[in-house]
């Protein structure tokens, strides 16, 4: 694999329970353990947002070539549970709520909107697609 296809987020601790990740552009996102008081996204959360950014990414840009959305939501649930597996989510659902005005453009976008969603999540969102498929998660210490 090249360089050009590798991802990197390296996750700093900041505090008790308080991390940050940092891209390789420079972003940074702050996130947390969910304590009480702390209004941060847990690890499980940003999962959740990560499927729903990736996909609404990509429903976005085949939409909006036609005409801009009124409202444009997605919402990702999921349910967590534990078992002989141990931790994991279950029961992944990912819900579109978009509007487009009327008009002939809008109807186009209204049109395709069904077979964005469903080519994102067949073939286009690297999250999704990746959690479907199923990929090894090696962990390792580099220093101690």
């Amino acid at each position: 694999m090249s360089d050009n296809n590798q991802r990197l987020v390296s996750v700093e601790r900041t505090g008790a329970g308080r991390f940050t990740a940092t891209n390789a552009r420079g972003g940074t996102l702050s996130f947390g353990t969910g304590a009480e008081g702390d209004n941060t996204f847990t690890p499980v959360e940003l999962l959740l947002a990560a499927i729903g950014g990736c996909t609404a990414v990509d429903v976005d840009v085949a939409t909006t070539r036609h005409a801009e959305p009124e409202r444009f939501t997605v919402t990702v649930t999921g349910n967590k549970i534990t078992d002989e597996l141990g931790n994991r989510l279950t029961d992944l659902a990912v819900a579109f709520d978009v509007a487009f005005a009327d008009g002939e453009s809008a109807d186009r976008a209204r049109a395709i909107l069904p077979r964005a969603v469903k080519t994102s999540h067949d073939r286009l969102c690297t999250v999704s697609r990746t959690i479907e498929v199923g990929t090894p998660v090696a962990a390792t210490v580099t220093d101690v």
